[in-house]
């Protein structure tokens, strides 16, 4: 990439311009074969870890709530995310983990405090997980 700078004197409105010419293409391509060569295990590793995680530190009652946690890994042509879902829901369809996070009304006028239950339980999993993948962008 070839860089050429013009500098424009003081009494031209005191502007600098700076023309680049090139693209991206080395690097998009660099970054492009790290996540087509991802074959997603590091990902599924910590999705199974993740859920186990949640689970055991779900609220128990009945436990339908603590042992319906899954994940989904999605993928776009620039990014993989790694999803967690918990699939217990109410009659009119919210999530009870996120009822049990936050708070909610206990329909006799009264109001359940939430307990945050779920950040304490995936940061230790999104930590390694970003040390794993870390570890494999700087080693490609």
């Amino acid at each position: 990439m070839k860089l050429e700078r013009k500098l424009i004197k003081p009494e031209d409105n005191d502007m600098i311009s700076v023309k680049v010419k090139g693209d991206w293409e080395k690097t998009t391509n660099w970054l492009d074969k790290i996540i087509s060569r991802h074959n997603f295990k590091v990902m599924e590793k910590y999705g199974r870890e993740g859920v186990a995680a949640l689970s055991a530190a779900t609220p128990v009652d009945t436990g339908l709530t603590a042992s319906s946690w899954d994940y989904r890994i999605d993928q776009t042509d620039t990014s993989i995310s790694l999803v967690f879902v918990n699939n217990n829901k109410t009659k009119t369809n919210i999530p009870i983990a996120i009822l049990l996070q936050y708070g909610h009304g206990n329909g006799r006028g009264g109001y359940v405090q939430g307990r945050d239950f779920i950040n304490p339980a995936v940061q230790p999993v999104f930590d390694k997980l970003v040390e794993d993948l870390w570890k494999e962008v700087i080693v490609q």
